[in-house]
């Protein structure tokens, strides 16, 4: 069945796609990217503009299952608590009882949709995501910004990131190819005719990269650096709230 734009992006869509493939998202996701998720994982943590945390209170937006919090912890042994904010609740389940359970006293699990304003203003050190960007649109994005800057303590710092589309890189036709064509049909054969994990192509593709995020951000007043990751295959965002 075929899905438009609008529908893509809509909370209840999105929930249920995650919540359908959050027990195959984590080696999928893996094995998909050739093990490139999880070095930008680690290289989103990198990117946040801080030398410690000590105490501190991250919020870790579209968490999914946490994948980011072992980089987290190696670098800030300090952090004092993981807010995981995520709508899918079987990436919750699968953060929690497959993955984290000896990590269950640093995170704290909230089940939102980030969008509709529930966290608490001014309560977090550092806001952190990795590969949630992809499934909100523009006007989205807008609202993301606003929310990433509300809820930051001044002197907050953050680091979002996601995969992107490498319009600039030579190899591109080779990519799309391999996300539009060969990742559905490795779905079909192994993973029982699925089509949500095929969903990350057309995710990307109209996400094109986070440079407009950045642009969001910017206008909520943050300060923020853009990157590109792997000839542009990923994208970033880090920076500070000044005030």
């Amino acid at each position: 069945m075929s899905t438009s734009d609008e529908q893509i992006y809509d909370p209840d869509f999105v929930r249920d796609v995650f919540d359908r493939c959050g027990p195959n998202y984590r080696n999928w996701s893996a094995v998909a990217s050739f093990g490139f998720v999880r070095r930008w994982r680690k290289q989103c943590v990198s990117a946040l503009p801080i030398d410690t945390a000590e105490d501190a209170v991250c919020f870790d937006l579209m968490a999914g299952t946490g994948e980011v919090w072992p980089h987290l912890l190696r670098r800030f042994p300090d952090l004092a608590h993981i807010k995981a904010v995520d709508i899918s609740h079987v990436m919750h389940l699968e953060a929690l009882d497959r993955l984290h359970a000896s990590r269950s006293e640093h995170i704290e699990h909230l089940e939102a949709n980030v969008l509709e304003g529930g966290l608490p203003e001014s309560a977090a050190d550092i806001v952190i995501s990795t590969f949630g960007l992809k499934t909100f649109n523009e006007a989205q994005l807008a609202v993301l910004a606003g929310e990433v800057a509300r809820v930051l303590k001044p002197g907050g710092v953050f680091s979002l990131i996601e995969a992107s589309d490498p319009t600039q890189w030579n190899l591109r036709g080779l990519y799309r190819f391999y996300m539009d064509g060969v990742l559905p049909l490795i779905e079909r054969l192994f993973l029982r005719g699925a089509q949500d994990f095929a969903m990350i192509g057309t995710y990307t593709k109209n996400f094109q990269n986070a440079a407009y995020f950045a642009d969001c951000l910017r206008k909520e007043g943050l300060e923020v650096d853009y990157r590109t990751y792997f000839f542009g295959c990923a994208t970033g965002v880090s920076g500070r709230k000044t005030i």
